[in-house]
């Protein structure tokens, strides 16, 4: 038999020889030869595994979702930041101010896979993330991350009246006053709950991007408990600005009172739930400083007032002007100075006869005695037949001139 015979018997025997290794479950690829592909670390030793024969890597990557991403700046506080680890699970979760301070308290789901914040985050802070990833075969992965909240230029605060806890009168509406302009009015709506023991429907006035009233159609019900939960904090106001606080004011509606003013007989009729309860004459404002007509709110009341006649623009040596004095049993209507008070002593003999104020609705001493001890702030006066305009909304709580359907569209 020649050299080259022998050398391809030899190849054939080599050949035949691997095949029943395998064939008898012998050393399979683990003995294949320097010219196969080298085996990849096996994880057989592993409790997961889901391709039986060859070894071969079978444990799944870990996908990472992260809220807020690393880096982002200009997060939102009341957006709650979460890890959360598919084909994995989570520990040693800390979320903290890069400046120092307790960390953010969260909760992890039962399976482990989720951490979630539980506390809101503050404006304009840096926070650092560190948690560690544990995938299906037990390796553990750091990370650490970072992002920024809102600047403080850019959060939103309100104000709201009736107080919490007072008592009011049945035409007092709500106002709630913006730090900054919302352009998203109808999230801000959203996000404020008002609840009305009367059941009333109410609506929302938007005087300006950063005044808006509310009120029902007719006075609030006498007795009425009115409840405005705010939860503006993170809420988005538009134009990058961000609410920065939750707030619950509950204030109650004491009867209904009104006084109604009229010209035409010189008298003021006070009702109680509907019911007559006083007459008085009075005196207005004369010819050239005509009463207000409409309704107008008691905004607030003083025992005694300093009366200035510059505050409606008079000066020494002007038609009507006064010196500065006092005046007894104030209740302003208007924010330009608009009174029920107790006429002065030189007007005592005008009342009930003709009119000589500035505007104001004048009293005999011991009616204005009565109305300031009988009558509340937010209580109604509507007056009526002096020939002048309605009292402005803005002009103090002039609301109740603007007929529902107007108040109440969008």
């Amino acid at each position: 038999m020649t050299e080259k015979s022998n050398r391809k018997i030899g190849k054939i025997l080599a050949v035949a020889a691997i095949c029943a290794a395998v064939a008898a479950g012998g050393f399979g690829v683990a003995t294949a030869p320097g010219w196969a592909n080298p085996a990849p670390e096996s994880e057989a030793a592993t409790p997961v595994r889901n391709e039986p024969g060859l070894a071969a890597p079978v444990v799944k990557a870990v996908e990472l979702g992260v809220t807020p991403t690393d880096g982002a700046k200009g997060v939102n506080p009341a957006v709650a930041p979460s890890v959360k680890a598919v084909n994995g699970k989570l520990k040693d979760v800390v979320l903290a101010p890069a400046a120092g301070g307790a960390p953010v308290k969260g909760s992890t789901s039962a399976d482990g896979s989720t951490w979630t914040a539980l506390d809101p985050l503050l404006f304009n802070s840096v926070y650092n993330y560190s948690f560690t990833i544990v995938d299906e075969a037990g390796r553990e992965t750091k990370k650490a991350q970072t992002f920024t909240t809102v600047e403080s230029a850019n959060e939103a605060d309100a104000a709201v009246y009736p107080e919490n806890g007072s008592t009011v009168g049945s035409g007092q509406p709500i106002e709630i006053v913006f730090s900054e302009p919302v352009a998203n009015k109808a999230a801000v709506e959203k996000a404020v709950k008002i609840s009305v023991s009367s059941k009333q429907p109410l609506a929302w006035h938007w005087y300006t991007d950063q005044r808006v009233r509310i009120r029902p159609e007719k006075f609030w019900a006498s007795n009425s408990q009115v409840t405005v939960d705010m939860k503006l904090f993170g809420v988005d106001f538009g134009n990058g600005m961000i609410g920065n606080f939750n707030a619950k004011v509950q204030f109650k509606v004491g009867p209904q009172r009104l006084a109604v003013v009229d010209d035409l007989t010189k008298t003021m009729k006070v009702y109680f739930d509907g019911k007559l309860v006083k007459t008085a004459p009075v005196t207005l404002g004369d010819a050239e400083w005509l009463s207000p007509t409409g309704y107008a709110v008691i905004m607030e009341q003083e025992r005694r007032s300093k009366f200035n006649a510059g505050s409606i623009g008079l000066k020494p040596g002007d038609k009507g002007y006064y010196p500065p004095l006092t005046v007894e049993y104030a209740n302003r209507l208007t924010s330009s100075g608009v009174y029920v008070h107790q006429a002065l002593q030189s007007a005592w003999g005008a009342v009930g006869r003709y009119n000589v104020s500035h505007g104001c609705v004048g009293l005999l001493p011991a009616d204005a005695a009565w109305f300031f001890n009988n009558m509340k702030s937010g209580d109604v006066v509507q007056t009526l037949n002096t020939g002048a305009p309605a009292v402005e909304p803005l002009e103090g709580y002039g609301d109740w001139n603007i007929p529902w359907a107007q108040y109440a569209k969008r």
